[in-house]
């Protein structure tokens, strides 16, 4: 029974690393379809992320099965419980970078918003796909060092996102009602996605160290729009 449970418990890592992974490829091709005008890319994102949920669902169904049928205890109940939690915020990242891609889609050929705010929201972007990459090398290596470099990290797409609030009220810059809709959105999906990786990341120490990390729970209580 324990050579069956250890093997269960080392395929929920695995689908953990798919998923980390799918969805670190989420946002690079969001961001792609935002500055290349790409729609062939945004409407990849778009599909990709009901992988990402069936992913998520085997998570699920897999924890599930391990609490009922091992009923595991100490490090082994920590496993699965973070193993759940985790997939359930990998799933929330997905739907964010398919929420960015579909505005680029929706606005086709043309770019969501001009210059100035579109290059503050691609500046997000890219911390947005360097978060994402560091949450899937976090999930294979489980690196506390990379765990504190991501929540670090997280500071500097909060302080685009103020800024993004002061670009689009700055009347020099000209926005029509949908783009001043779109940017702050915009702004909001790749924050989130942000506040997202540091949760992976808190939970990942805790997994590793058994110690719980302040915080752990802030994205998920204030994630109004995922």
């Amino acid at each position: 029974m324990r050579d069956i449970f250890n093997q269960e418990l080392k395929q929920l890592g695995s689908d953990l690393e798919t998923m980390s992974s799918q969805v670190a490829t989420a946002i690079e091709r969001a961001a792609e379809s935002l500055r290349n005008g790409d729609i062939i890319v945004a409407e990849q994102v778009i599909d990709a992320d009901e992988r990402i949920n069936d992913l998520q669902r085997d998570i699920d169904d897999l924890c599930v099965m391990l609490l009922a049928r091992q009923q595991p205890v100490a490090s082994d109940l920590r496993n699965v419980i973070s193993a759940l939690r985790m997939a359930q915020t990998l799933e929330r990242q997905g739907d964010l970078a398919r929420h960015v891609a579909s505005i680029a889609r929706g606005r086709y050929p043309e770019p969501p918003v001009p210059e100035p705010v579109l290059g503050l929201i691609l500046e997000m972007a890219d911390l947005a796909v360097k978060a994402g990459r560091d949450v899937a090398e976090l999930v294979r290596t489980r690196d506390l060092d990379l765990a504190q470099r991501i929540q670090a990290n997280d500071s500097g797409l909060d302080e685009l996102h103020r800024r993004s609030f002061q670009m689009i009220l700055d009347p020099a810059n000209e926005l029509s009602r949908q783009q001043v809709v779109d940017a702050v959105l915009m702004g909001r999906f790749l924050e989130r996605f942000g506040d997202h990786s540091t949760s992976v990341a808190r939970r990942m120490a805790y997994l590793v160290s058994g110690t719980q990390v302040p915080g752990t729970h802030d994205a998920e209580d204030a994630d109004a729009l995922h």
